[in-house]
Order: structure tokens, then sequence, then C-alpha cells
């Protein structure tokens, strides 16, 4: 379920900062920039969450 949620919340923060930046820039909102950007935030939140972050259970 973390794993859904991380996704869910990574696409909606991956299509704002696309529609802010591309606005700023006077460009259209790319959708494959989203996804692209979403699988980016996605690997380094599970990333950091299992691995680096986790507590040790010693």
């Amino acid at each position: 379920m973390r794993l859904i949620w991380s996704i869910i919340w990574s696409f909606l923060l991956s299509c704002m900062t696309v529609y802010v930046v591309n606005s700023m820039d006077g460009l259209a909102f790319n959708m494959t920039q989203a996804i692209v950007l979403t699988i980016g935030f996605t690997v380094a939140v599970v990333l950091l969450g299992e691995g680096a972050l986790a507590e040790d259970k010693e």
C-alpha cells in the first residue's frame, strides 16, 4: 500500500512541477515529462524508504 501511495503522490507532485515550470517558460503541459519525473520520484522514494532510511531490526 505504501508503494501505491508513493506512486500517486509522485504523479500529482510531478504534474504540478511540470505545469509550473512549463508555464514559466511559456510552454504547454507535457504529460511525458510528468510521467518520467514520476518514475524518478518513485524510485528515489522507494530506495530511500526501504534502504537508506530504514531502521535496523536488530
